[in-house]
């Protein structure tokens, strides 16, 4: 089979698209599971809920796609801060496995709400005009948004990296997650710490879901599609390593776009593929740390 040129670099590029919403969505599930031991099963659900705030906010209020880039990720982050506060926070000190039961239920609850009142059909949001065209990259001619997408998804993961691993509030975090008790004799309000981190990690989920609308149709089963993926990304980099999930994210999006052109069939079970074979060979993914 003789594959040309133009044909492997559009898959690439293509895959580097789908690995910026991979990278995105396995950060925040980074976030949440590393720094505050929560296996968030809810995220595909927090996914979902930024696309429709999108969606609704130019509905219902005419909001355009650029402000909805920053409300959206505002608005499920606090709907994600009151359910630390009052919900996940109850199960603080009980076994991890309440806490995923309860975001796995939470999420088959948010999906059964959104496809009761707005079915299973995917509604459309329309490519902000700035954003539509195509760019001329010699080798193929690639959706002005789709770049967009993946300036915005790189700018994004690198600030949030930078944010937890150089600066003073990152440093408190994982000082309050390893002995909150030292760091509360500080002065630091270590609890006020988790509830905003979890905040963040479900901001990134809707950023990414605001990101992925105008690509692919808004319905409640999105972020259900893709949060095992998103998982399999996450243990590949290794739980809780937020330079991990970037890496692996976008790397596990180019290999799935190669995999299209020399093997199609194997496309949507390579990264499973891979993942078990890091397991087998580092049990604690490719950056994170053995216990």
């Amino acid at each position: 089979m003789i594959i040309s040129t133009q044909v492997l670099l559009g898959q690439l590029t293509i895959g580097l698209v789908n690995g910026c919403f991979y990278a995105l969505l396995s950060l925040g599930l980074a976030i949440i599971f590393g720094l505050l031991n929560i296996i968030n099963f809810a995220h595909g659900a927090l996914y979902m809920l930024g696309a429709f705030a999108a969606y609704l906010a130019l509905q219902l209020f005419g909001i355009n796609y650029w402000y909805a880039l920053f409300l959206a990720p505002l608005v499920v982050g606090c709907f994600a801060i009151l359910i630390e506060r009052f919900f996940l926070r109850r199960l603080e000190g009980l076994d991890h496995l309440y806490g995923l039961l309860f975001t796995f239920g939470l999420a088959i609850a948010l999906e059964g709400i959104f496809r009761d009142r707005f079915g299973s059909a995917g509604l459309s949001y329309a490519v902000p005009a700035q954003l539509r065209g195509l760019l001329d990259l010699g080798f193929m001619r690639l959706p002005t948004y789709r770049a967009w997408v993946v300036v915005a998804s790189l700018f994004v993961c690198v600030s949030v990296w930078f944010l937890l691993e150089r600066t003073r509030y990152g440093s408190y975090l994982r000082a309050g997650t390893e002995n909150p008790r030292l760091v509360q004799s500080l002065g630091i309000n270590v609890p006020l710490l988790v509830t905003l981190t979890y905040g963040l990690g479900a901001g990134l989920a809707a950023f990414a879901g605001v990101l992925a609308a105008p690509i692919y149709q808004v319905h409640p089963l999105m972020g259900s599609n893709i949060l095992i993926v998103t998982f399999a990304v996450v243990v590949i980099g290794g739980l809780g390593s937020t330079g991990g999930a970037i890496i692996t994210g976008l790397a596990l999006g180019v290999i799935e776009g190669l995999t299209k052109v020399f093997y199609p069939e194997a496309s949507s079970t390579a990264v499973f593929i891979i993942m078990a074979i890091v397991l087998l060979i580092r049990p604690a993914g490719l950056f994170g740390q053995e216990s």
